[in-house]
């Protein structure tokens, strides 16, 4: 299967399963952290590196202390696909770098 391809619903299900607090409807994966505004950016920043590197890229908005990461495949008619797992797991790098001695 290609980076591209749709995947079916149990393996959006099961790829769900191992990242927390990811959620999906039928077009995206997405998940909201409660960050301070001003690591968010720099979160935001080095996702987008990320995004750039996979040539994948999330929609992404920033409210006070809680950014959202949204991710589809566009060209895959809006579908969640590999490539979509492969940024969210980038993300959760990006984030757990930002936040490991938070708190």
């Amino acid at each position: 299967m290609a980076l591209r391809d749709p995947l079916p619903a149990d393996e959006i299900a099961a790829r769900l399963a191992r990242l927390d607090g990811w959620s999906s409807d039928t077009a995206e994966i997405h998940k909201t952290f409660s960050i301070d505004y001003y690591t968010s950016i720099k979160i935001i920043n080095e996702v987008a590196e990320a995004a750039q590197e996979l040539q994948h890229h999330p929609d992404i908005d920033l409210r006070w202390e809680t950014p959202h990461f949204s991710v589809t495949t566009y060209n895959a008619g809006q579908r969640i696909t590999e490539l979509g797992f492969l940024l969210a797991e980038r993300i959760e790098e990006v984030v757990g770098r930002y936040t490991v001695n938070a708190g």
